[in-house]
C-alpha cells in the first residue's frame, strides 16, 4: 500500500560523478518496444538484464546532466526553501530506484542457473513498487508546486553555466518557457516506460511457467505492476488537476490552503453541487479536508473528523437530492439535481474520509480492497473548538460518533480545565475526572464522580485544593443527596456526614467538629444547624434542643458527667439561665432515658442512601446504572481511579451473579443456601448488596463511634440497626424475586447476625457506657468469689451436695472436675462470635455439660452449678453481653430452651452484683 504523505528522508544514495555515458541521451526518452514474443526464461533474463542496464545508464545521465546541477543551485530566498526540499527528496527516491536497478542488474550479471530464483525483481517486486510509489509520490508534490517551473527560471550561476550542456539532451529545449515542461518529461517518461517494460517481461515469465506457486508468485507480482501504470496516471491527473486549482485561486486561498501533498479530488464546478441551496458557494474535496468557499471567505473541514450521511433529515426543493455532512462544530446540507450526482459525491467523500483515517491512499487510487467500503462512524482524534459555546477554546482528544465526542476521552480547556472519562452525544456522560483550577492558587479540585449530560449527577469523590474531602451525590453539579464532607486539615478540622440539598446541609446528619470536641446530630437546612439536635461532647456532657439559623432557641435538657440532669434554658456554653430543673444522680442505677427515638424517626434518618438504592431497583437494576446508584461505599480514591468494569462489579473471583434475576432455584427452598449467598453478597464489595452495607456503615460509625460515643443513644443505634437489616432484606428479596414471609415479625429474614459484625464495635460501646455501673457491680462480685476454693464456692452458692464434682470419681456419681471446665470454656466463646443465635448456643452447650448425660436439671439445682460455672468463667462486661444478645436475638428462639437459659444467665448475673460477702467468710476462705 502506499503511504500517501511521505516525510523527507536523505538516503545519500548517489553514484560516482564518473559514471560512464555508453549510449545518446535520447535514447533513454524514446524507446519503442516490439510485440511480446514467445521467449524463454534464459531469455527473458537477458532481456530483463539488457533492460536494467539501459535505465541504469539513463539515470547516471540524469542524475548528472539535471539533478546534480539543479541541487547545487540552492536558492537564497526563503520562499524558494520549501520547493528546493521538495527537490532534494525526489532526488532521494531517485537514488533510491537507481540502488534497486543496479542490484538487480548485478544479480542478473551473475547469474548462470536461469532459473525462475534468479529474478530479483521478482522475489523483491514489492520493494520495487514501493520505491516507484513513493518517486511518482513525490514527483506529483514537485509538480503541484510549480517546482520544474522555479526550477527552470533559477538565477543561480551554477545553473546558468549548465545550461549550454541541457540544449544538448533536451532536444525540444529552446527558452526558459520549454525547459519547464522539458525537465518534467525527462524526470518521468523513463521511469514509466521502464516499468511497462518490466510488466512485459513478467508476462513473458509467466506465460513460460508452468502451473504452480512458481506462477502464481510471478502472476500476482505482474498484477501489482499492472496496477502502477493505473496508480502512476491518476496521480499525475490528480497533481495536474490540482496545480491547475492553485493557478486559478487567488493568493489568499492558496496561499493558505495549498500544501504540496494535498491533492484536490473533486471541485463542484466540475461535479455541481450547492451547500444550503446556495449555488454561488464552492465545495472543493481534497484527500485531507473538504474546504467550502463563500465569497472572500472559506472554511475547511478535516476529513478524519466528518461524517456523511445520505440520509440528510431536512426538507429540500422539489427535484433535489440532499447528503447531510456532520462536522463537530457544525452539520450542513448538500444538494445535487440528480440522483447520480449525489452518489458520485456520496461516494468520493466516503472513501476520502475512509483513507484519511487510515492515513493512506489506496494502490491504486479509488481501487484496491478499499473499494466499496465507507468510513467507519467511530473513530479516534484530537480536536480544538473555535466557536463560541461551552467549548470553546477546550481541545478533546478521544473517541468520536456522528461529529461529537462520544466514548472514552479527555477534553481541556485553556483555562487549565481538563477531563477525561466517558462522553455520550458530545457532553460528559458516565465516570468521569474532571481537574478545576481554584482562583489565586497553585491547586486543583479534583471531581471524580459520575456525570449526565455534561453535568455531576450521581455518586463522586471531589478533594479540593483546600484540603477538604466530599464522598457523596452530586445532582446538576452541586452536592445533593447522601454525602460526607471531611477536612483533616490541622486549622479547623471537621466531618459532616449527612444530606445535602443544592451544595448545602440540609436534612439529618452528623457534624463533628474535632476542635471542639463535640458531635451534632440532628436536623439542618440552608447550611446551619436548624430544627430538633442533640449535641455530645468528648467530655461526657450531653444536651438536646431545637436550633434555629445555627442558634439555640426554647428549653432543652442538658446531662451532665456525674449523672445528673438539668432541664431548662442554657446558653452555648452550657450556663443554666432563667427556670430550670435539676435533677441531681442518686446512684441507684435506674434506667438512662434514650435520645432522639421520637424528634429523629429512624426511617427518615438516611433516606438518602436508600432512596438512591431504591431508584436503582426501579430501573430494572440495569448494569449502567448500578455505578451511577452504589458508588458511594467506594472509600478511596484510588479505587475510583479504576476501570468502569471494576466500579460496576463486572470480573474478579468474588464476583456474584444477581443481574436479571438469574438466582438458583434453590435459594428459595433451602435457608441455608440462602443465608451463604447473602453472606457472601454482603461481604463482597463490588456486590451492589455489599456497597449498600458498606455505605450504611459509614454514617453508622460516624454518628456513634469515637469519643462522641454517648449511652444515651443507644436506643437511636439499635433501631437503626434493626432498620438496616429490615432494608437490606427487603432490597435482597427484590434482587431474588422471592416472596414476603408474613411468619418473620422482625421483617429481617437471616440478615440481622450478618450484618451485625459491621456495627458491632459501635454498638458493644454503647452497651458499655449504657450498662457501666452494673457491670462494675458484676465485676465487684466476681472478684470476692474469685476468692474461694472450688468446693467453698460450691457450698457457698448452696449446690447440692450429690452435684459437687470429685477428684476421684464414683460411677453412681453424675458429676466431676471435668464437666465443669467443659461448661466454664464453652461460656466463655461468649465473646468470640457477635452473632446472638450462635452466643445462645454456646450458652446451651455450657448447661449441657453441667448435667449428666440424658437428664435435665431441675430449675433450683441448675441455678446454683450455672452460677459457679458463671463465675469460674470470669466474662469481662457480661451485663452488655445480655443485653445485647437480649435486644437481637431471633424472635424465634423467644419463649423457647434458649430464652429460658438465658433468662437463668441474666439472673446469675443479677445475684452477684448483689453478693455481699462477710468478713467471717472471708476469713473461712482464707
Amino acid at each position: 500500500m502506499w503511504e500517501g504523505k511521505m516525510g523527507g528522508k536523505n538516503s545519500s544514495l548517489g553514484k560516482s560523478e564518473n559514471s560512464q555515458i555508453s549510449e545518446p541521451a535520447g535514447d533513454c526518452s524514446s524507446r519503442e518496444f516490439a510485440p511480446c514474443q514467445a521467449m524463454s526464461v534464459p531469455g527473458i533474463l537477458g532481456s530483463l538484464l539488457q533492460e536494467e542496464e539501459k535505465f541504469s545508464s539513463c539515470l547516471a545521465r540524469l542524475d548528472a546532466l539535471i539533478l546534480k546541477p539543479l541541487l547545487q543551485a540552492e536558492p537564497n530566498d526563503p520562499k524558494e526553501k520549501e520547493n528546493f526540499q521538495l527537490l532534494v527528496l525526489l532526488n532521494d527516491r531517485f537514488q533510491a530506484l537507481w540502488n534497486f536497478t543496479e542490484e538487480n542488474s548485478r544479480i542478473l550479471r551473475g547469474s548462470e542457473s536461469g532459473c525462475i530464483q534468479d529474478f530479483y525483481i521478482l522475489w523483491k517486486g514489492d520493494l520495487f513498487l514501493s520505491l516507484s510509489i513513493q518517486y511518482f509520490v513525490t514527483f506529483a508534490n514537485f509538480v503541484v508546486v510549480q517546482g520544474f517551473e522555479r526550477a527552470a527560471g533559477n538565477k543561480s550561476e551554477a545553473w546558468k553555466r549548465h545550461k549550454a550542456v541541457l540544449k544538448e539532451f533536451l532536444r525540444d529545449f529552446s527558452s526558459e518557457r520549454s525547459l519547464a515542461p522539458a525537465l518534467h518529461s525527462e524526470l518521468l517518461k523513463p521511469f514509466r516506460e521502464h516499468g511497462q517494460s518490466c510488466l512485459r517481461l513478467l508476462r513473458q515469465l509467466r506465460e513460460q511457467l508452468q502451473e504452480g506457486p512458481e506462477r502464481d508468485a510471478a502472476g500476482a507480482v505482474e498484477r501489482e505492476f499492472g496496477k502502477l501504470e493505473s496508480f502512476v496516471s491518476q496521480v499525475l491527473d490528480e497533481a495536474a488537476r490540482t496545480k491547475e486549482l492553485w493557478n486559478s485561486l487567488g493568493c489568499k486561498f492558496t496561499d493558505v490552503l495549498r500544501v504540496p501533498e494535498r491533492r484536490l479530488l473533486e471541485d463542484s464546478r466540475n461535479l455541481p453541487i450547492a451547500s444550503g441551496g446556495s449555488r454561488s458557494e464552492r465545495l472543493l474535496l481534497f484527500d485531507d479536508v473538504l474546504v467550502l468557499i463563500q465569497g472572500n471567505s472559506f472554511q475547511s473541514f478535516d476529513l478524519k473528523l466528518v461524517w456523511v450521511d445520505e440520509n440528510c433529515g431536512e426538507k429540500l426543493a422539489p427535484g433535489s437530492h440532499g447528503l447531510r455532512v456532520t462536522t463537530p462544530e457544525e452539520t450542513f446540507v448538500l444538494s445535487t439535481k440528480d440522483p447520480q450526482t449525489k452518489a458520485v459525491w456520496r461516494w468520493k467523500l466516503e472513501q476520502a474520509v475512509r483513507q484519511a483515517l487510515n492515513g493512506k491512499r489506496d494502490f491504486p487510487l479509488w481501487g484496491g480492497s478499499g473499494d466499496g467500503a465507507e468510513a467507519p462512524s467511530r473513530r479516534f482524534f484530537s480536536y480544538g473548538f473555535r466557536r463560541d459555546g461551552r467549548l470553546r477554546g477546550a481541545t478533546y482528544e478521544g473517541e468520536w460518533l456522528e461529529g461529537k465526542p462520544h466514548g472514552k476521552g479527555t477534553l481541556k480547556w485553556s483555562d487549565g480545565r481538563n477531563h477525561v472519562g466517558d462522553f455520550r452525544d458530545g457532553r460528559e456522560h458516565g465516570f468521569g475526572i474532571r481537574l478545576v483550577p481554584r482562583r489565586s492558587e497553585d491547586r486543583y479540585d479534583c471531581y471524580k464522580c459520575h456525570w449526565q449530560q455534561g453535568r455531576m449527577s450521581g455518586y463522586g469523590i471531589c478533594e479540593y485544593g483546600d484540603g477538604q474531602v466530599y464522598k457523596g451525590y452530586f445532582k446538576d453539579d452541586k452536592r445533593h443527596g447522601f454525602g460526607i464532607l471531611e477536612n483533616s486539615s490541622a486549622q479547623n478540622p471537621f466531618k459532616y456526614t449527612g444530606h445535602w440539598e443544592k451544595d448545602k446541609k440540609s436534612g439529618y446528619g452528623v457534624w463533628e467538629d474535632k476542635e471542639r470536641g463535640e458531635r451534632y446530630l440532628g436536623m439542618w437546612w440552608d447550611d446551619r444547624r436548624h430544627g430538633d439536635g442533640i449535641v455530645v461532647t468528648h467530655s461526657g456532657l450531653c444536651y438536646q434542643r431545637r436550633f434555629q439559623a445555627d442558634k439555640m432557641v426554647g428549653s432543652g435538657i442538658l446531662f451532665l458527667e456525674d449523672g445528673s440532669v438539668y432541664e431548662g434554658n442554657f446558653t452555648e456554653d452550657l450556663t443554666f439561665v432563667g427556670k430550670g430543673r435539676l435533677s441531681l444522680a442518686d446512684g441507684s442505677g435506674q434506667a438512662t432515658p434514650q435520645l432522639g427515638l421520637k424528634e429523629f424517626p429512624v426511617e427518615k434518618r438516611w433516606a438518602g442512601i436508600f432512596q438512591q438504592f431504591q431508584e436503582f431497583l426501579h430501573s430494572g437494576c440495569k448494569e449502567e446504572t448500578e455505578e451511577f446508584f452504589t458508588g458511594f461505599n467506594i472509600q478511596t480514591g484510588k479505587e475510583l481511579r479504576k476501570s468502569r468494569e471494576f466500579l460496576c462489579g463486572q470480573g474478579g473471583a468474588e464476583e456474584l451473579s444477581w443481574r436479571n434475576g438469574n438466582f438458583p432455584e434453590e435459594l428459595g427452598r433451602e435457608p441455608e443456601a440462602l443465608r451463604r449467598f447473602l453472606e457472601k453478597a454482603l461481604r463482597c464489595p463490588r456486590h451492589p448488596l455489599g456497597k449498600l452495607l458498606r455505605a450504611l456503615g459509614s454514617a453508622f460509625q460516624a454518628s456513634y463511634s469515637g469519643p462522641g460515643s454517648s449511652r444515651l443513644l443507644l436506643g437511636m443505634a439499635q433501631a437503626e440497626v434493626q432498620l438496616y437489616a429490615r432494608k437490606i432484606w427487603e432490597f435482597a428479596r427484590a434482587f431474588l424475586r422471592l416472596p414476603s414471609d408474613d411468619a418473620d415479625p422482625r421483617g429481617s429474614g437471616p440478615v440481622l447476625p450478618l450484618i451485625l459484625s459491621r456495627f458491632y464495635p459501635e454498638l458493644s460501646v454503647l452497651y458499655l457506657l449504657q450498662h457501666q455501673r452494673q457491670d462494675e457491680l458484676y465485676s465487684r462480685g466476681i472478684q470476692q468469689l474469685g476468692q474461694f476454693p472450688d468446693s467453698q464456692l460450691l457450698e457457698f452458692l448452696g449446690v447440692h451436695k450429690h452435684l459437687w464434682p470429685l477428684q476421684d470419681p464414683i460411677p453412681s456419681r453424675s458429676q466431676d472436675f471435668r464437666c465443669f471446665r467443659a461448661a466454664t470454656e464453652r461460656l466463655q466463646r461468649l465473646l468470640t462470635t457477635v452473632d446472638p443465635k450462635e452466643k445462645l448456643e454456646f450458652l446451651c452447650g455450657a448447661c449441657r455439660a453441667l448435667a449428666a448425660p440424658g437428664s435435665r436439671l431441675p430449675m433450683d439445682e441448675l441455678l446454683p452449678l450455672l452460677l459457679f460455672t458463671v463465675a469460674r468463667a470470669r466474662i469481662q462486661h457480661l451485663g452488655a453481653e445480655l443485653h445485647l444478645i437480649r435486644d437481637f436475638m431471633d424472635p424465634s428462639q423467644q419463649g423457647g430452651m434458649s430464652d429460658f437459659l438465658l433468662t437463668a444467665l441474666e439472673s446469675c448475673y443479677e445475684h452477684i452484683q448483689r453478693i455481699r460477702i462477710h468478713p467471717k467468710e472471708n476469713s473461712h476462705s482464707s
